[in-house]
């Protein structure tokens, strides 16, 4: 009795992975397809668990209980008919135009007597047969007019089974969410060891330094006031550079630029700054949220140093502007191109910074370039701010 239900249970399981990866191969080119005709279907189907072998338990339920695969199956015999017919349609009726263009040049050549044209129509002069001119002429246009239209009509349908369900997207966005979590925890965290790094390494040491320095002033002021002179000429020269490493700092959690006049002065601020000479162009009016702000400013500022550290560029460009409730960004150079998220923290520091504001990066970089980085960033703009004016009354 075991035997022959575990010759069934092979039966079932094996070709399964290989059918389903077949299947959906096929609605994967429908998709794709689809969004030739201005109609975008994203890709359903849950992630693959994790030691899920080719052939095993885990894979059979991770199929089975995929909602998309038996959407797909649902799909597969109507959407080839569907496809095919409004297909012939497409090739059809232009053809069929075609053919009552030629139908005069052709009869002329068959020479006189019987020709049929569409529902066989037969043709005995030459005043019959120019009659399927305007006729073919007419099919042509309506053909090539209406050959989008039914391949549209192909991928609305294809969407109807082959995109995600609402309960889909939600798992889909919550599991989003859940990595973009866990990734901006981690990316500040790793934050705040440099913080803690340079504090330790860099403003702390030197004021250590400092106290040590004005203790022995102090002890040499009444013996030796010479040696303390110079002592706490050092001292003031310490803490002159515990300063300047303290106001870098500073800059690196929240540029006071930013804070004063907004991320488009301190983009261009930044801009002045960099010894590749950078065009800035920005449509933002108005100021957005701080963290937006933030996300946004130090987003460009690695862009733009990557392009001047790695890309031998010789000029770069920014562009900035709203589009609704979205930011949208643009850094482009003119370097040597090539540029890969997979080599460099850069890059995928960026997408994990937008990612933290369900804000996304694309890249375009052939070799010999350009380099071009788009960002999106959701955003709003804040209540109105009112700075305090730097002069005294």
């Amino acid at each position: 009795m075991l035997i022959p239900l575990f010759i069934v249970s092979l039966v079932l399981t094996v070709p399964l992975p290989f059918v389903t990866s077949l299947v959906r191969l096929r609605a994967n080119a429908a998709r794709r397809i689809a969004g030739w005709h201005d109609v975008p279907i994203d890709r359903p189907y849950r992630p693959r668990p994790a030691k899920a072998h080719l052939i095993g338990r885990r894979t059979y339920l991770w199929i089975v209980t995929d909602p998309a695969t038996w959407r797909d199956l649902a799909w597969l015999l109507p959407g080839a008919a569907i496809g095919l017919i409004l297909g012939v349609l497409s090739l059809v009726i232009p053809l069929y135009g075609v053919q009552g263009i030629l139908l005069l040049p052709l009869w002329i050549w068959l020479g006189t007597g019987w020709y049929g044209y569409g529902v066989i129509w037969p043709i005995e002069t030459v005043s019959e047969g120019m009659l399927s001119l305007p006729q073919g002429a007419l099919f042509l246009a309506f053909g090539l007019a209406a050959a989008p239209y039914l391949r549209r009509y192909d991928a609305l349908f294809a969407r109807l089974l082959l995109a995600p369900t609402t309960n889909a997207r939600l798992r889909a966005r919550v599991a989003q969410l859940s990595y973009s979590r866990a990734d901006t925890v981690d990316a500040q965290a790793a934050e705040l060891r440099r913080i803690e790094r340079d504090l330790h390494d860099g403003a702390q040491a030197r004021l250590v330094s400092l106290g040590m320095t004005i203790g022995l002033a102090e002890e040499l002021v009444e013996r030796d006031p010479q040696a303390a002179r110079k002592l706490l000429a050092e001292a003031r020269e310490v803490s002159t550079t515990a300063l300047v490493e303290l106001r870098h700092l500073v800059r690196g959690i929240h540029p006071p630029v930013l804070a004063e006049r907004g991320l488009d002065g301190a983009v261009r601020a930044l801009a002045l700054n960099l010894r590749l000479p950078t065009a800035v162009e920005s449509e933002v009016t108005g100021r957005l949220d701080t963290p937006v702000e933030s996300a946004a400013y130090f987003a460009i500022a690695e862009a733009l140093a990557n392009a001047t550290v790695h890309s031998g560029a010789t000029a770069a460009y920014v562009s900035m502007r709203r589009d609704g409730e979205t930011l949208r960004m643009e850094v482009a150079d003119d370097g040597r191109g090539g540029a890969d998220p997979a080599r460099g923290t850069g890059l995928t520091g960026i997408g994990r910074r937008l990612g933290a504001f369900d804000g996304t990066m694309t890249l375009s970089s052939p070799p010999g370039g350009p380099t071009i980085v788009t960002m999106e960033l959701p955003c709003a703009l804040s209540s109105p701010r009112t700075t305090l004016s730097s002069g005294t009354d």
